[in-house]
């Protein structure tokens, strides 16, 4: 099932971007030769030992420096662990789970499970036990790796449960030393394993072989082991590299790791990290700032609300500082300057005239540089996945010179389909597809991706969703994805929704409530925004305000609200209508927003309403307003 070889990964790539059929499929052709079918991750790790063994591949945090880790360093480190997992009666194939945050740790067991011809089952630190038990249940998990705080929770987990207790056979903890089973505990006994019985496992995985079996993040339901094989990670490896070759392909490439690695996006781009040479560093979310300043990343992976933080920031400290004219009108030339490029680039205009340049290059020096520098000041490009950026956001950070390049994919695809390039960006939408990906927009709107990337399958228990896909892939078959998009006349895809996520008003209107909230979210007042109306006679929305946000709308006015008063205030609600009133300019009276309410919930990953991805589970939300809503119609 997975995209291997000869079995029609070509094939998914005849449709050209400009052909008769561009509006209905646009495709890219491979930039890379498959590889032979004996090719696992491992063969990334050799090669770029080899090839640079001097290179920094890790950079890790030691008090107020970094120590780098070599290619040659990680190749010796994981080969010593993965001994370990040897010795250990690690089987062929046999999986281990991996809980904790993003870490040099993480990477290392990573690979070092690889190495013993096993595979991964990666988990995200913040899912609840139940979840926890679930995965390991349905993965068929015998051991797991865990960050050292979250041990006794994983061994609760593990006892509780009559079928894991007996299959299990160890937990360990993601630290060098210290009590229990560690990894220096661990890799200790491998050191009677030969180098030719460590070579027989690594040699076991092939292209079709599974690497990786990665659970969704769950926005309904219970999640689904996804069966990622190494010819998804070595295939978008091969192909991405030339692709980007800005991000990936740089001298003296650098990036920060803030993400979890439990996430197929920055599990699959740190596999090509380390094929490319890129260094990496790691960050918690609450430190990247810090991070981006000490470490200055020539590019940096995140989701769009990372990249709504910092202006938000931005704009704050404009404020504070008595300057929020000047950067009103900063902004407004940056996106201004960035909207010039797009209509070059597709043929509209000549790009920035003299007079936008010349106001360009003044704020350049008076606000850009200085918000450059929040990102370190050495960033050449970003890229953004996990949900739509607002447009208006894309130009102003284009502007300032922080380019984000918008892409989409899905825990099926292992991550990236599609994204756009340095030299071919589009704003508003999430490019093109990526080398060896071809995409097709279905009758109803909905999209289909064939290509090196999509899943081998669903796992196990989980395989209710199997039936979304086949074996047939070779001989034209796509994967539907469940969201709706449409494809330009270059190829490039606009995201308009989730298909299930589609509401159908008791007048019979369907409506796509993803760019209404996007829009209401550009307001600085708004952190979330979640429109209703199925079976409805009208469609409505529910707002949480953004405290950082609200905080400084006060300050701009010299007036002082808490969430709660700010709810019923008359001059907040006309800032929030507006930005309603910006959102049904897009769409038709029979689509718009007539009501909303601002709902006093803070939604997180902790409560069960945020993937760890920081989407919103639609459903979770709804159960818990639905006091709310029912008075929206009353």
């Amino acid at each position: 099932m997975g995209m291997t070889e000869a079995d029609g990964r070509q094939g998914a790539v005849d449709a050209s971007t400009r052909d008769v059929a561009a509006r209905t499929e646009s495709g890219t052709p491979l930039l890379a030769p498959p590889r032979p079918e004996g090719t696992n991750v491992t063969d990334l790790l050799l090669e770029r030992a080899a090839a640079s063994p001097e290179r920094p591949v890790y950079a890790l945090r030691e008090g107020t420096s970094r120590r780098r880790i070599t290619a040659a360093e990680f190749l010796a480190d994981v080969r010593w662990l993965a001994k370990g997992l040897v010795a250990g009666g690690l089987g062929v194939g046999d999986r281990v789970a991996i809980l904790a945050p993003s870490s040099y740790e993480w990477t290392l067991a990573d690979f070092a499970v690889w190495y013993a011809g096993g595979a991964t089952v990666p988990v995200y630190e913040t899912d609840s036990p139940a979840q926890i038990e679930w995965i390991l249940r349905d993965s068929g998990a015998r051991r797991v790796f865990a960050a050292p705080g979250l041990v006794p929770m994983v061994s609760g987990v593990i006892e509780g449960s009559a079928e894991l207790a007996e299959r299990f056979i160890q937990i360990t903890s993601l630290a060098l030393d210290g009590e229990g089973a560690t990894l220096s505990s661990l890799a200790g006994p491998g050191q009677g394993v030969s180098d030719a019985e460590l070579e027989r496992h690594r040699v076991a995985a092939g292209l079709r072989t599974p690497a990786t079996i990665v659970y969704t993040s769950g926005t309904t339901g219970r999640p689904k082991g996804c069966v990622i094989t190494h010819a998804n990670f070595v295939d978008l490896a091969d192909n991405l590299i030339p692709h980007l070759p800005v991000p990936l392909a740089s001298p003296d490439a650098r990036t920060v790791m803030f993400l979890p690695l439990a996430h197929v996006l920055a599990h699959a781009v740190q596999v090509v990290c380390l094929a490319a040479g890129v260094t990496v560093a790691y960050s918690s979310p609450n430190d990247l700032l810090s991070t981006l300043r000490s470490f200055r990343p020539t590019f940096l992976l995140g989701v769009p609300r990372i990249f709504e933080k910092v202006y938000a920031g931005a704009r704050e400290q404009a404020v504070r500082s008595g300057r929020s004219g000047v950067f009103t009108r900063a902004a407004a030339v940056a996106r201004e300057y960035s909207a010039s490029l797009d209509d070059a680039a597709a043929g509209r205009g000549e790009g920035p005239s003299r007079g936008l340049r010349l106001k360009h290059a003044v704020f350049d020096r008076l606000v850009y540089a200085r918000l450059r520098s929040v990102f370190g000041g050495a960033l050449e490009t970003t890229v953004s996945g996990g949900g739509a950026l607002s447009p208006q956001l894309a130009h102003f950070f284009r502007g300032v010179g922080v380019p984000v390049l918008e892409g989409y994919g899905l825990t099926e695809t292992t991550g990236p389909c599609t994204v756009n390039t340095v030299d071919a960006v589009r704003v508003g939408t999430v490019g093109r597809p990526i080398p060896g990906t071809s995409v097709k927009i279905a009758d109803d709107g909905e999209v289909l991706v064939r290509g090196i990337g999509v899943f081998a399958g669903y796992h196990g228990s989980s395989d209710e969703g199997n039936e979304a896909h086949s074996d047939d892939q070779a001989d034209g078959v796509y994967f539907p994805t469940g969201d709706l998009g449409r494809l330009d006349e270059d190829g490039f895809l606009t995201i308009i929704g989730r298909k299930k996520d589609v509401l159908v008003t008791a007048g019979g209107k369907n409506v796509a409530p993803e760019p209404l909230e996007e829009t209401v979210r550009e307001s600085s007042l708004v952190e979330h925004a979640v429109v209703v109306g199925e079976g409805r006679p009208f469609v409505a929305a529910l707002i949480v305000l953004d405290r950082d946000g609200l905080a400084s709308w006060c300050r701009e006015r010299g007036r002082t609200l808490d969430a709660d008063a700010a709810a019923t205030d008359p001059e907040v609600l006309d800032e929030l209508q507006a930005a309603v009133d910006s959102a049904n300019a897009l769409v038709s009276r029979a689509e718009s927003i007539r009501k909303f309410a601002v709902v006093g919930i803070s939604p997180s990953i902790e409560g069960g309403n945020l993937t760890p991805s920081l989407k919103l589970k639609r459903d979770a939300i709804l159960a818990e307003c639905h006091d709310e809503v029912e008075a929206l119609y009353s």
